[in-house]
Protein backbone atom coordinates (compact mmCIF):
# COMPACT_ATOMS: atom_id res chain seq x y z
CA UNK A 1 0.00 0.00 0.00
CA UNK A 2 1.38 3.31 -0.94
CA UNK A 3 1.60 5.98 1.95
CA UNK A 4 0.93 9.49 1.22
CA UNK A 5 3.33 12.17 2.33
CA UNK A 6 1.73 15.13 1.47
CA UNK A 7 -1.44 16.78 -0.53
CA UNK A 8 -1.48 19.79 -2.42
CA UNK A 9 -4.01 21.76 -2.73
CA UNK A 10 -3.06 25.41 -4.63
CA UNK A 11 -4.77 25.11 -7.99
CA UNK A 12 -8.31 26.46 -8.31
CA UNK A 13 -9.14 23.86 -11.36
CA UNK A 14 -8.56 20.47 -12.55
CA UNK A 15 -5.20 19.02 -12.67
CA UNK A 16 -3.63 18.12 -16.39
CA UNK A 17 -0.09 16.87 -16.14
CA UNK A 18 2.56 16.57 -13.24
CA UNK A 19 6.25 15.82 -13.24
CA UNK A 20 9.02 15.23 -11.35
CA UNK A 21 12.74 16.76 -11.80
CA UNK A 22 15.54 15.01 -9.40
CA UNK A 23 14.65 17.95 -7.05
CA UNK A 24 11.36 19.34 -8.15
CA UNK A 25 7.93 18.65 -8.91
CA UNK A 26 5.86 20.61 -10.95
CA UNK A 27 1.65 20.71 -11.82
CA UNK A 28 0.31 22.44 -14.34
CA UNK A 29 -4.09 23.08 -14.40
CA UNK A 30 -6.60 24.06 -16.28
CA UNK A 31 -6.78 27.25 -14.20
CA UNK A 32 -3.70 28.11 -16.91
CA UNK A 33 -1.13 27.41 -14.33
CA UNK A 34 1.70 25.75 -13.38
CA UNK A 35 3.19 25.19 -9.71
CA UNK A 36 6.43 24.15 -8.68
CA UNK A 37 7.66 22.75 -4.79
CA UNK A 38 10.49 21.87 -3.62
CA UNK A 39 10.61 18.09 -3.09
CA UNK A 40 12.89 18.28 0.04
CA UNK A 41 9.78 19.41 2.02
CA UNK A 42 7.44 20.32 -1.00
CA UNK A 43 7.22 23.72 -0.01
CA UNK A 44 6.16 25.93 -3.17
CA UNK A 45 8.78 27.69 -4.55
CA UNK A 46 9.14 31.59 -4.28
CA UNK A 47 7.96 32.01 -7.95
CA UNK A 48 5.41 29.76 -7.86
CA UNK A 49 2.35 29.91 -9.63
CA UNK A 50 4.16 30.61 -13.33
CA UNK A 51 1.34 32.19 -15.20
CA UNK A 52 2.03 32.72 -19.28
CA UNK A 53 -0.66 30.53 -21.12
CA UNK A 54 -4.00 32.14 -22.11
CA UNK A 55 -5.52 28.79 -21.91
CA UNK A 56 -5.41 26.13 -19.87
CA UNK A 57 -2.28 23.69 -19.76
CA UNK A 58 -2.20 20.28 -20.88
CA UNK A 59 1.43 18.78 -19.74
CA UNK A 60 4.47 19.87 -18.30
CA UNK A 61 7.56 18.47 -18.55
CA UNK A 62 11.03 18.98 -16.97
CA UNK A 63 14.44 18.40 -19.16
CA UNK A 64 16.69 15.66 -17.94
CA UNK A 65 19.05 17.75 -16.06
CA UNK A 66 15.81 19.45 -14.43
CA UNK A 67 17.59 22.44 -15.09
CA UNK A 68 14.31 23.68 -18.18
CA UNK A 69 10.32 23.28 -17.27
CA UNK A 70 8.09 22.94 -20.35
CA UNK A 71 4.99 23.42 -20.59
CA UNK A 72 2.03 22.95 -23.11
CA UNK A 73 -1.52 24.74 -23.57
CA UNK A 74 -4.70 25.30 -25.70
CA UNK A 75 -2.98 28.73 -26.78
CA UNK A 76 -1.38 26.74 -29.14
CA UNK A 77 2.37 27.61 -27.66
CA UNK A 78 4.99 25.78 -25.41
CA UNK A 79 6.75 28.16 -22.65
CA UNK A 80 10.30 27.32 -21.63
CA UNK A 81 11.01 28.37 -17.96
CA UNK A 82 14.14 28.29 -15.95
CA UNK A 83 13.56 25.93 -12.89
CA UNK A 84 15.92 28.27 -11.13
CA UNK A 85 14.33 31.28 -11.51
CA UNK A 86 10.92 30.45 -13.06
CA UNK A 87 11.26 32.89 -15.77
CA UNK A 88 10.01 32.36 -18.94
CA UNK A 89 12.87 31.85 -21.53
CA UNK A 90 11.25 31.14 -24.31
CA UNK A 91 7.70 31.13 -25.87
CA UNK A 92 7.65 28.57 -29.39
CA UNK A 93 4.33 28.91 -31.17
CA UNK A 94 2.77 26.27 -33.35
CA UNK A 95 2.97 27.76 -37.10
CA UNK A 96 -1.65 27.25 -37.19
CA UNK A 97 -1.79 28.28 -33.63
CA UNK A 98 -3.49 24.94 -32.75
CA UNK A 99 -4.05 23.49 -28.93
CA UNK A 100 -1.24 21.47 -27.84
CA UNK A 101 -1.93 18.44 -25.70
CA UNK A 102 1.79 16.89 -25.23
CA UNK A 103 4.98 17.95 -25.34
CA UNK A 104 8.30 16.16 -25.48
CA UNK A 105 12.58 17.05 -24.88
CA UNK A 106 14.61 14.83 -26.01
CA UNK A 107 17.16 13.38 -23.58
CA UNK A 108 20.22 15.21 -24.66
CA UNK A 109 17.62 18.75 -24.87
CA UNK A 110 18.59 19.10 -28.80
CA UNK A 111 14.88 18.82 -29.90
CA UNK A 112 11.39 19.68 -28.43
CA UNK A 113 8.65 18.26 -29.96
CA UNK A 114 4.54 19.20 -29.35
CA UNK A 115 1.53 17.58 -30.16
CA UNK A 116 -1.62 18.56 -31.61
CA UNK A 117 -5.00 18.99 -32.33
CA UNK A 118 -5.26 18.80 -35.96
CA UNK A 119 -3.11 15.49 -35.85
CA UNK A 120 -0.04 17.77 -36.55
CA UNK A 121 3.52 18.01 -34.72
CA UNK A 122 5.75 20.60 -34.48
CA UNK A 123 9.30 20.00 -33.90
CA UNK A 124 11.69 23.01 -32.61
CA UNK A 125 15.40 22.67 -32.55
CA UNK A 126 15.72 23.48 -29.40
CA UNK A 127 19.11 25.63 -28.37
CA UNK A 128 17.97 28.16 -30.91
CA UNK A 129 14.63 27.85 -30.69
CA UNK A 130 14.02 27.66 -33.89
CA UNK A 131 11.47 25.09 -36.19
CA UNK A 132 13.01 22.65 -37.83
CA UNK A 133 9.38 21.16 -39.06
CA UNK A 134 5.53 20.56 -38.68
CA UNK A 135 3.83 17.93 -40.33
CA UNK A 136 1.05 15.59 -40.19
CA UNK A 137 1.38 12.22 -38.34
CA UNK A 138 -2.42 11.49 -37.59
CA UNK A 139 -5.72 12.32 -38.70
CA UNK A 140 -6.93 12.88 -35.05
CA UNK A 141 -5.34 14.61 -31.82
CA UNK A 142 -2.38 13.32 -30.83
CA UNK A 143 -2.02 13.02 -27.33
CA UNK A 144 1.27 11.23 -26.31
CA UNK A 145 4.95 11.77 -27.55
CA UNK A 146 7.87 10.35 -26.02
CA UNK A 147 11.81 10.64 -27.80
CA UNK A 148 13.73 7.38 -27.84
CA UNK A 149 16.53 7.23 -25.40
CA UNK A 150 19.29 8.20 -27.98
CA UNK A 151 16.78 11.47 -29.36
CA UNK A 152 17.04 9.89 -32.83
CA UNK A 153 13.35 8.75 -32.71
CA UNK A 154 10.27 9.71 -31.27
CA UNK A 155 6.78 8.10 -31.21
CA UNK A 156 3.39 9.79 -31.19
CA UNK A 157 0.48 8.80 -30.07
CA UNK A 158 -3.54 9.85 -30.78
CA UNK A 159 -7.13 9.50 -29.75
CA UNK A 160 -8.05 6.82 -32.57
CA UNK A 161 -5.43 4.71 -30.57
CA UNK A 162 -2.29 4.36 -33.36
CA UNK A 163 1.39 4.48 -31.99
CA UNK A 164 3.66 5.39 -35.09
CA UNK A 165 7.67 5.61 -34.01
CA UNK A 166 9.49 8.40 -36.68
CA UNK A 167 13.02 9.74 -37.35
CA UNK A 168 13.32 13.47 -36.31
CA UNK A 169 12.85 14.23 -40.39
CA UNK A 170 9.18 12.71 -39.86
CA UNK A 171 9.87 9.89 -41.81
CA UNK A 172 7.44 6.99 -40.48
CA UNK A 173 9.55 4.00 -39.36
CA UNK A 174 6.47 1.97 -37.97
CA UNK A 175 2.74 2.10 -37.26
CA UNK A 176 1.29 -0.20 -34.67
CA UNK A 177 -2.74 0.66 -35.76
CA UNK A 178 -4.74 0.22 -32.80
CA UNK A 179 -2.42 -0.28 -30.08
CA UNK A 180 -5.22 0.95 -27.68
CA UNK A 181 -9.20 0.02 -28.86
CA UNK A 182 -10.45 3.12 -27.55
CA UNK A 183 -7.61 5.54 -27.73
CA UNK A 184 -3.71 5.83 -26.59
CA UNK A 185 -3.46 8.18 -23.46
CA UNK A 186 0.33 8.48 -22.94
CA UNK A 187 3.66 6.71 -24.07
CA UNK A 188 7.07 6.83 -22.09
CA UNK A 189 10.31 5.30 -22.70
CA UNK A 190 12.99 3.31 -21.07
CA UNK A 191 16.06 5.82 -20.25
CA UNK A 192 18.25 3.39 -22.24
CA UNK A 193 19.10 1.05 -24.86
CA UNK A 194 19.69 -2.39 -24.71
CA UNK A 195 21.64 -5.09 -26.86
CA UNK A 196 18.90 -7.47 -27.72
CA UNK A 197 18.53 -11.41 -28.39
CA UNK A 198 21.85 -12.71 -29.55
CA UNK A 199 23.42 -9.46 -29.80
CA UNK A 200 22.01 -8.85 -33.29
CA UNK A 201 20.14 -5.40 -32.57
CA UNK A 202 19.57 -2.54 -30.25
CA UNK A 203 16.03 -1.96 -28.74
CA UNK A 204 14.73 -0.04 -25.94
CA UNK A 205 11.25 -0.40 -24.21
CA UNK A 206 8.53 1.66 -24.51
CA UNK A 207 4.94 1.34 -22.10
CA UNK A 208 2.03 2.84 -23.36
CA UNK A 209 -1.66 3.21 -21.67
CA UNK A 210 -5.11 4.12 -23.26
CA UNK A 211 -9.02 4.47 -22.59
CA UNK A 212 -8.75 0.72 -23.05
CA UNK A 213 -7.55 0.40 -19.39
CA UNK A 214 -4.50 -1.19 -20.90
CA UNK A 215 -0.87 -1.21 -20.32
CA UNK A 216 1.38 -2.02 -23.04
CA UNK A 217 5.06 -2.84 -22.83
CA UNK A 218 6.75 -2.56 -26.46
CA UNK A 219 10.30 -3.66 -27.48
CA UNK A 220 11.40 -1.10 -30.37
CA UNK A 221 14.02 -2.33 -32.57
CA UNK A 222 14.68 -3.49 -36.30
CA UNK A 223 11.64 -5.92 -35.05
CA UNK A 224 8.97 -4.00 -33.05
CA UNK A 225 6.76 -6.08 -31.32
CA UNK A 226 4.70 -6.15 -28.62
CA UNK A 227 6.86 -7.61 -25.12
CA UNK A 228 3.27 -8.09 -23.27
CA UNK A 229 0.20 -6.87 -22.14
CA UNK A 230 -0.71 -5.65 -18.35
CA UNK A 231 -4.66 -5.64 -18.15
CA UNK A 232 -4.84 -5.12 -14.67
CA UNK A 233 -6.32 -1.62 -14.32
CA UNK A 234 -9.98 -1.07 -13.54
CA UNK A 235 -10.41 2.33 -15.34
CA UNK A 236 -9.05 4.31 -18.41
CA UNK A 237 -5.12 5.10 -17.86
CA UNK A 238 -4.83 8.45 -18.97
CA UNK A 239 -1.61 9.09 -18.06
CA UNK A 240 1.66 6.67 -17.08
CA UNK A 241 4.97 6.34 -15.58
CA UNK A 242 6.87 2.95 -15.77
CA UNK A 243 5.94 0.44 -12.55
CA UNK A 244 2.69 2.24 -10.95
CA UNK A 245 -1.00 0.69 -10.78
CA UNK A 246 -3.33 2.89 -11.62
CA UNK A 247 -6.21 3.94 -9.42
CA UNK A 248 -9.41 4.80 -10.65
CA UNK A 249 -9.70 8.31 -9.32
CA UNK A 250 -6.51 9.87 -10.27
CA UNK A 251 -5.94 11.46 -13.98
CA UNK A 252 -2.69 12.38 -13.61
CA UNK A 253 0.37 10.30 -12.09
CA UNK A 254 4.51 10.70 -12.37
CA UNK A 255 7.30 8.94 -10.78
CA UNK A 256 10.00 10.70 -9.32
CA UNK A 257 13.47 10.24 -10.78
CA UNK A 258 15.53 10.63 -7.80
CA UNK A 259 13.15 8.56 -4.60
CA UNK A 260 10.60 6.34 -4.25
CA UNK A 261 7.73 8.47 -4.75
CA UNK A 262 5.10 9.11 -6.93
CA UNK A 263 3.02 11.99 -7.76
CA UNK A 264 -0.62 11.56 -8.66
CA UNK A 265 -3.39 14.05 -9.52
CA UNK A 266 -6.92 13.86 -8.65
CA UNK A 267 -9.92 15.45 -10.38
CA UNK A 268 -10.72 17.49 -7.39
CA UNK A 269 -8.01 19.59 -7.99
CA UNK A 270 -5.51 18.06 -5.14
CA UNK A 271 -1.84 16.45 -6.12
CA UNK A 272 -1.19 13.86 -3.50
CA UNK A 273 2.79 12.60 -3.38
CA UNK A 274 3.28 9.25 -1.88
CA UNK A 275 6.32 6.80 -1.23
CA UNK A 276 5.72 3.33 -3.35
CA UNK A 277 7.40 1.64 0.53
CA UNK A 278 5.77 0.11 2.80
CA UNK A 279 6.19 1.03 6.28
CA UNK A 280 6.45 4.21 8.32
CA UNK A 281 7.01 8.24 7.22
CA UNK A 282 10.23 9.86 8.68
CA UNK A 283 8.72 12.87 10.30
CA UNK A 284 10.66 16.35 10.03
CA UNK A 285 14.17 16.14 7.54
CA UNK A 286 13.32 12.87 5.69
CA UNK A 287 10.61 11.23 4.00
CA UNK A 288 12.10 7.60 4.39
CA UNK A 289 9.87 5.18 6.35
CA UNK A 290 11.46 3.42 9.81
CA UNK A 291 11.51 -0.21 8.33
CA UNK A 292 14.45 1.84 6.22
CA UNK A 293 16.09 4.07 9.08
CA UNK A 294 19.59 3.57 9.62
CA UNK A 295 20.69 4.58 12.97
CA UNK A 296 21.43 7.81 11.68
CA UNK A 297 18.23 8.24 10.76
CA UNK A 298 17.27 7.52 14.18
CA UNK A 299 19.43 9.68 16.19
CA UNK A 300 18.09 12.81 14.08
CA UNK A 301 14.32 11.35 14.97
CA UNK A 302 15.68 11.83 18.98
CA UNK A 303 16.81 15.35 18.28
CA UNK A 304 13.38 16.31 16.82
CA UNK A 305 11.74 14.55 19.58
CA UNK A 306 13.73 16.64 22.25
CA UNK A 307 15.20 13.39 22.82
CA UNK A 308 18.87 14.37 22.27
CA UNK A 309 20.83 13.40 25.06
CA UNK A 310 19.56 9.71 24.18
CA UNK A 311 21.51 9.38 21.38
CA UNK A 312 25.00 8.63 22.72
CA UNK A 313 22.95 5.57 24.25
CA UNK A 314 21.52 5.06 20.91
CA UNK A 315 24.85 5.23 18.66
CA UNK A 316 26.64 2.85 20.88
CA UNK A 317 23.88 0.21 20.94
CA UNK A 318 23.67 0.21 17.18
CA UNK A 319 19.68 1.14 17.23
CA UNK A 320 18.46 1.30 13.73
CA UNK A 321 14.50 1.79 12.61
CA UNK A 322 13.69 -1.76 12.85
CA UNK A 323 15.08 -1.75 16.21
CA UNK A 324 13.66 1.23 17.69
CA UNK A 325 10.08 0.18 16.66
CA UNK A 326 10.78 -2.96 19.30
CA UNK A 327 12.04 -1.02 22.32
CA UNK A 328 9.95 -1.75 25.38
CA UNK A 329 10.38 -1.02 29.26
CA UNK A 330 13.15 -4.14 29.58
CA UNK A 331 14.70 -3.40 26.39
CA UNK A 332 14.89 0.27 27.26
CA UNK A 333 16.42 -0.24 30.71
CA UNK A 334 18.97 -2.07 28.35
CA UNK A 335 20.20 0.82 27.11
CA UNK A 336 21.60 2.04 29.81
CA UNK A 337 18.44 5.10 30.63
CA UNK A 338 18.85 5.37 33.67
CA UNK A 339 16.04 8.38 34.27
CA UNK A 340 12.41 6.49 34.57
CA UNK A 341 10.90 9.77 32.67
CA UNK A 342 13.34 9.69 29.81
CA UNK A 343 12.51 5.75 29.97
CA UNK A 344 8.80 7.07 29.66
CA UNK A 345 8.80 9.93 26.94
CA UNK A 346 10.74 7.45 24.98
CA UNK A 347 8.01 4.96 24.90
CA UNK A 348 5.81 6.72 24.57
CA UNK A 349 7.13 8.61 21.20
CA UNK A 350 7.57 5.43 19.91
CA UNK A 351 4.07 3.97 21.07
CA UNK A 352 2.73 7.33 18.78
CA UNK A 353 4.89 6.32 15.67
CA UNK A 354 3.22 2.65 15.91
CA UNK A 355 0.09 4.77 16.45
CA UNK A 356 0.57 6.76 13.31
CA UNK A 357 1.67 3.50 11.46
CA UNK A 358 -1.89 2.12 11.68
CA UNK A 359 -3.51 4.44 9.10
CA UNK A 360 -1.35 3.09 6.77
CA UNK A 361 -1.83 -0.70 7.76
CA UNK A 362 -5.56 -0.19 8.09
CA UNK A 363 -8.43 -2.32 5.89
CA UNK A 364 -8.77 -1.15 2.59
CA UNK A 365 -13.05 0.11 3.44
CA UNK A 366 -11.93 1.91 6.42
CA UNK A 367 -9.65 4.38 3.80
CA UNK A 368 -11.46 7.33 1.86
CA UNK A 369 -11.12 6.52 -2.09
CA UNK A 370 -10.59 10.17 -2.85
CA UNK A 371 -7.28 10.31 0.17
CA UNK A 372 -6.19 6.80 0.67
CA UNK A 373 -6.06 8.32 4.22
CA UNK A 374 -8.52 6.63 7.53
CA UNK A 375 -11.19 8.11 7.61
CA UNK A 376 -12.84 9.83 10.59
CA UNK A 377 -16.43 10.74 9.95
CA UNK A 378 -17.41 9.01 6.72
CA UNK A 379 -20.43 9.62 4.94
CA UNK A 380 -22.31 7.83 2.15
CA UNK A 381 -22.17 9.71 -1.30
CA UNK A 382 -25.42 8.98 -3.54
CA UNK A 383 -23.02 6.32 -5.70
CA UNK A 384 -23.07 4.34 -2.48
CA UNK A 385 -19.60 4.38 -1.68
CA UNK A 386 -18.36 5.96 1.75
CA UNK A 387 -15.91 9.13 1.63
CA UNK A 388 -14.50 11.39 4.28
CA UNK A 389 -16.98 14.31 4.61
CA UNK A 390 -14.57 16.48 4.14
CA UNK A 391 -12.87 15.11 0.77
CA UNK A 392 -16.39 14.46 -0.80
CA UNK A 393 -17.67 17.80 0.34
CA UNK A 394 -14.37 19.52 -1.17
CA UNK A 395 -15.38 17.09 -4.51
CA UNK A 396 -18.43 18.14 -4.94
CA UNK A 397 -17.85 22.11 -4.42
CA UNK A 398 -15.76 21.90 -7.46
CA UNK A 399 -16.94 21.10 -10.78
CA UNK A 400 -16.87 17.34 -10.04
CA UNK A 401 -20.70 16.31 -10.22
CA UNK A 402 -19.68 12.64 -10.93
CA UNK A 403 -19.01 9.63 -8.79
CA UNK A 404 -15.05 9.62 -7.58
CA UNK A 405 -15.14 5.74 -8.05
CA UNK A 406 -17.43 5.40 -11.18
CA UNK A 407 -16.97 8.93 -13.05
CA UNK A 408 -21.37 8.88 -13.36
CA UNK A 409 -23.52 11.73 -12.47
CA UNK A 410 -24.47 11.86 -8.30
CA UNK A 411 -28.00 11.78 -8.68
CA UNK A 412 -28.22 14.26 -5.42
CA UNK A 413 -25.05 15.79 -3.37
CA UNK A 414 -27.07 14.44 -0.17
CA UNK A 415 -24.26 12.87 1.86
CA UNK A 416 -25.06 10.11 5.29
CA UNK A 417 -23.30 9.55 7.88
CA UNK A 418 -22.17 6.27 8.34
CA UNK A 419 -22.53 5.33 11.79
CA UNK A 420 -21.85 1.96 11.58
CA UNK A 421 -18.59 2.29 9.76
CA UNK A 422 -17.52 4.75 12.01
CA UNK A 423 -17.83 2.42 15.24
CA UNK A 424 -15.99 -0.35 13.20
CA UNK A 425 -12.89 2.30 12.55
CA UNK A 426 -13.03 3.24 15.68
CA UNK A 427 -13.19 -0.78 17.56
CA UNK A 428 -10.31 -1.40 15.25
CA UNK A 429 -8.33 1.66 16.48
CA UNK A 430 -8.86 0.68 20.20
CA UNK A 431 -7.66 -2.80 18.82
CA UNK A 432 -4.31 -1.39 17.76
Amino acid sequence: MVSIICTLRHHTDELSCCAFSPSLLATCSVDKTLRVYNTADFSELPYSPLSGHGYGVHCCRFSSCGSHLLSCSTDGSVIVWSSDTGEATAVLQHPGRIPLRVCALAPDSSLLLAGACDGTVALWDFPSKTLRRCSTVSEASVVACCFSPCGQFFVTGCTHGDLKLWDVDVSLLHAEKDAHDLGVTCCSSAPQFRVGEYGCCVEFRLASCGQDSQLKIWIVSQREGLLHTLTSHSAPVLSYDTHHKHMNHYEIISLSPSMPWIATGSMDRTVNVQTLCQGRKLPGHSRLLVADWSEEDVQTWLCEEGLEELVCNFKANNIDGPELSQLNKETAAELGIESVGLRSRLLRKIEALKSEQSGSEAPDEFLCPITRELMKDPVIAADGYSYERESIESWIRGKNKTSPMTNLPLQTTLLTPNRSLKMAITRWKSSQ
